[in-house]
């Protein structure tokens, strides 16, 4: 048996999507386990409605938090985490189960994201399925992270490694994957597939971006990799040098703008595999609305990640100069 677990805050506009498409799996033997993280939205009802198990927390616990309830009452020998806002394509029980019997070795298997939105189409949906598209399709093969978005492990497997650090709530994913991948190797797969609900204004997705930036300054230990996003990092950190360089036209003449361009072409470069890529699907026009939303990305993105290691930075001082202040993750 395969237990599909699903954790699920006020995912009442989704969760019965992600449920039935579970149900429509063609591997056999599934059961579908959601995990209301205190909602307030009707989400537990609405997929119990679908056809879900629903166990409840009383208070919101976060994404971690929630798996590891789904996963203590699973039943079945592999455990596949779904996020509730995402629709399973038929075959992906299927192959998460094949991959895991025929290599031993291997510690989780994780699938990509289809590059459209579930439910939106707009340019924030469309930028940010495209941007999650093609970043996610690189880790084919051998991962140095772990997304959860869907991904599948042995649950002797999970006993072993033990459960998600429930204090984490953006980073959760690749401390845990750190751990994982003491013992086992992680892949990833287009043969596991999904469409997610994606964010459909800016008003709420750089908010989201400067979180998770923030944390993973923050809480992510060297070592605990983000999935190979060195590149992605060190193109973000160029796009706020060239915004906190802007101003060098007063100072220096025409010639301070050089600077700032310099460095968005740099930056550009170095993420020039994924606007190739958006401009062969959706043409130039596109490609230059694509550039402008990311750009935008990044630089939220950037300014999330110098925000969190100044707080890092300054907490480590402030630990060395006197043992009462605490040091954060």
């Amino acid at each position: 048996m395969v237990s599909v677990v699903i954790p699920c805050y006020n995912r009442a506009r989704t969760v019965a999507i992600c449920v039935r498409s579970v149900r429509r799996q063609t591997y056999p033997a599934i059961e579908i386990v959601v995990v209301d993280d205190a909602s307030d939205d009707g989400s537990a009802a609405i997929a119990e409605a679908a056809g879900a198990t629903v166990l409840r927390l009383d208070t919101n616990s976060g994404p971690g938090a929630a798996r590891n309830r789904g996963a203590a009452h699973a039943r079945g020998e592999i455990l596949f985490f779904l996020d509730a806002d995402v629709a399973l394509e038929p075959d992906s029980v299927a192959a998460a189960v094949a991959h895991l019997r025929s290599s031993p070795g291997l510690g989780a298997i994780c699938g990509v994201l289809r590059p459209e939105s579930l439910l939106t189409r707009n340019l924030v949906a469309e930028y940010r399925a495209l941007q999650m598209h093609h970043w996610w399709l690189a880790h084919q093969g051998p991962m140095t992270g772990l997304h959860t978005a869907l991904c599948a492990m042995r649950a002797e497997v999970f006993r072993e490694v033990g459960p998600f650090n429930p204090h984490l709530r953006h980073t959760e994913a690749p401390e845990y994957g750190h751990r994982l991948r003491q013992r086992y190797e992680v892949r990833g797969t287009a043969a596991i597939a999904g469409v997610h609900d994606h964010d459909t204004t800016l008003r709420v997705l750089l908010p989201k971006v400067f979180l998770r930036a923030w944390a993973s300054a923050v809480e992510v230990r060297p070592g605990e990799a983000l999935g190979g996003a060195a590149t992605r990092v060190l193109a973000s950190g160029l796009v706020l040098a060239a915004a906190l360089a802007s101003p060098l036209p007063l100072v220096a003449g025409p010639a301070g703008v050089a600077v700032p361009l310099l460095l968005i072409a740099v930056a550009t470069a170095l993420e020039a595999g994924t606007y190739r890529r958006v401009v062969v699907d959706r043409g130039v026009r596109f490609g230059l609305r694509f550039a402008l939303v990311h750009l935008l990305y990044q630089l939220t993105s950037a300014a999330g990640a110098a925000v969190g290691t100044g707080q890092r930075l300054w907490h480590r001082l402030t630990w060395r100069a006197g043992p009462t202040v605490g040091v954060p993750r």
